[in-house]
């Protein structure tokens, strides 16, 4: 199986202010990993990145809140979407 695209999206929340969504199914792993996924979520706010989930291989699944990063329990794509946007919703709050 090769890598299947399931989701690229850009999705403006105002000027200045977007979410870029891009998960693939993949056929094994990633290096640090439990799953078959690898995606890539961001807020990214006058062209600087300041809410990012993702799973680079090697690091395995977290999230980095401007510039700290911390570890994140995936469970499945939904929840993962679930939490991605319950934090940009707090961080559009703060």
């Amino acid at each position: 199986m090769k890598a299947e695209l399931l989701v690229r999206q850009r999705t403006r929340l105002a000027d200045g202010m977007f979410v870029e969504t891009v998960i693939w199914r993949v056929p094994e792993p990633v290096r640090g990993s439990a799953h078959g996924f690898k995606y890539r979520l961001a807020l990214v706010v006058e062209g600087e990145c300041v809410l990012r989930y993702d799973n680079e291989a090697g690091k395995g699944d977290h999230k980095h809140l401007g510039t700290v990063e911390l570890p994140y329990r995936f469970r499945d794509l939904d929840e993962l979407v679930d939490d991605f946007w319950r934090d940009v919703q707090g961080w559009r709050a703060s």
